[in-house]
């Protein structure tokens, strides 16, 4: 069997457009590059495929979702997060910009005739108390409240949810622009009406800037993708960035909107089944038997430390169900694009683009490629303090300025 490229390729490092603002409605930690979605189009169309539908197994905030949307294309998504589901809906659904207009008016007006001083916190969370002053605290709960009150249509109240959540750890005392939860005891304190109304102004923007193609089909499932009911030969591509082997605890990144959203009572709850989590490995066993290359990085990991080494024992049996997974989504004929990179851990080299292209292998696939892209927006600040803020710094951790793109089509005739 011939071995599949691996190359560096400036195909996929930059894109030709700027962003529309709607793919920052919401923050969002590695968030997918908006440019990829069209240029995996374009290469699948090159090569043959007649594409009609895109998928997105790990969907996240709905970048892809949007922009098979604005190509004109059928889009079927799917994430285990419910913040990242509502933002995914939020970003790739159509909307009357004069209705989002009159209902901003209305809630802001109703938010303005009503007081928080009678707002009690006894049935918050002890979570939410810790993160808020409790004047903060009130009066996100009567924004919320107004917001569930004054508007009562599905994608329209999302949307406002959406602008709710999005303000949530600006007038919070997270600390700012950290990926991990930090407190900021000094943080300056910002209006919870003033964060909210340039929130909705950015979005409604957004949505003016960049409209939707209302011909097309869109399904976005909140569903863990290796337990969920995916329907078979839907899609033409897969365009897809899986999380890495323990990688962001995304639970703990969205806490405040799932607490004040209320998908949990306990936010770590939904670290349950998510891949990449050293969470997601506690008390259960690996599915399937690694690959060679699995093997090889579990043994090494095990060597400094078990607890990394279970995890990602698990991720790598999880990669293999989801490469499968995705080959049942297929076509006939149909490509996969896998966005990935590598990591490490105590000097132990985690070859996560390695293992996922010899799973591609193993399951079948064929014509597979696997090139490497920059990550360009971490190219002036390649390294992170230990609060998580991108620095340029050399004495603090360094961060990967690359990732690659693997590619791999499934055989016509199956």
């Amino acid at each position: 069997m011939p071995l599949p490229t691996r190359k560096r390729h400036g195909y996929w490092d930059f894109g030709k457009t700027r962003e529309p603002a709607i793919h920052r409605i919401h923050a969002y930690p590695a968030k997918f590059p908006a440019f990829l979605t069209e240029k995996a189009v374009k290469r699948a169309r090159k090569a043959g495929v007649n594409v009609r539908t895109v998928a997105d197994i790990f969907c996240g905030c709905g970048t892809t979702a949007f922009e098979s949307r604005r190509l004109g294309l059928d889009f079927w998504g799917a994430d285990i997060n419910p913040i990242a589901v509502l933002i995914a809906k939020v970003k790739s659904n159509s909307y009357d910009v004069k209705r989002l207009k009159r209902l901003s008016e209305k809630i802001i007006d109703a938010y303005n005739g009503g007081t928080s001083s009678d707002i009690t916190l006894e049935d918050l969370p002890d979570r939410l108390r810790y993160w808020y002053q409790d004047d903060d605290a009130r009066d996100l709960k009567r924004l919320l409240q107004t917001i569930e009150a004054g508007v009562n249509h599905g994608k329209y109240r999302d949307f406002f949810l959406c602008a709710f959540s999005n303000i949530l750890k600006a007038v919070s005392r997270w600390l700012t622009k950290s990926i991990k939860p930090q407190l900021d005891p000094s943080k300056k304190r910002i209006s919870v009406l003033t964060a909210f109304e340039q929130q909705v102004k950015l979005m409604i923007r957004a949505v003016q800037e960049a409209p939707i193609n209302d011909g097309t089909m869109r399904t976005i499932k909140e569903a863990n993708i290796l337990e969920t009911k995916i329907p078979r030969s839907l899609a033409d591509i897969v365009v897809t960035s899986p999380p890495y082997v323990t990688s962001y605890e995304y639970a703990d990144l969205h806490q405040l909107s799932t607490l004040w959203l209320g998908y949990a009572r306990d936010y770590r709850d939904l670290r349950k089944g998510t891949i990449g989590s050293v969470h997601h490995a506690e008390g259960e066993q690996p599915k399937c038997g690694l690959n060679r290359v699995g093997r090889r990085i579990v043994d090494e990991l095990t060597k400094v430390g078990s607890s990394k080494a279970k995890a990602s024992s698990r991720y790598f049996s999880d990669m293999s169900q989801i490469v499968l997974r995705c080959k049942s989504l297929l076509r006939p004929g149909g490509m996969v694009f896998f966005v990935i990179g590598d990591t490490a851990y105590k000097g132990v080299k985690v070859s996560n683009s390695t293992y996922l292209r010899t799973c591609l292998i193993e399951a079948g696939f064929v014509g597979i490629r696997m090139e490497k892209r920059k990550i360009t927006g971490k190219i002036l600040s390649p390294y992170r303090t230990e609060k998580g803020k991108f620095s340029s710094n050399p004495a603090d951790k360094e961060v990967y300025a690359e990732e690659f793109v693997l590619t791999g089509r499934k055989p016509c005739h199956e």
